[in-house]
């Protein structure tokens, strides 16, 4: 089984203001995109980011051939607790996501 960066040209992450986090898969392709869409759960991300699925939006744009999913930051960017202020360095345990 591949991997989610396998079907993608583009995988970022980047904050959506101070309290999201918001992730671009863009695809060469609309069917890669589709396959991509029909198997990635709420479920998968939840599970790689330790949060629950009912706080996890994921929104397919079809018409360029990418699927966008925001939710929650843990910690406030900027905050004393936060890693990554901007929030480009969250892609990878979505990118490690099998489907």
């Amino acid at each position: 089984m591949k991997k989610l960066i396998d079907y993608t040209k583009i995988l970022r992450s980047k904050n959506a203001g101070p309290l999201f986090i918001t992730f671009d898969l863009i695809f060469n392709t609309k069917e890669d995109m589709e396959y991509v869409e029909s198997r990635l759960k709420k479920e998968d991300v939840a599970k790689a980011y330790e949060i629950d699925e009912d706080k996890i939006d994921i929104i397919s744009y079809g018409v360029v051939n990418s699927i966008k999913i925001t939710f929650p930051r843990k910690n406030i960017s900027g905050s004393l607790a936060d890693g990554d202020i901007y929030g480009c360095q969250q892609h990878m345990p979505l990118a490690n996501i099998e489907v």
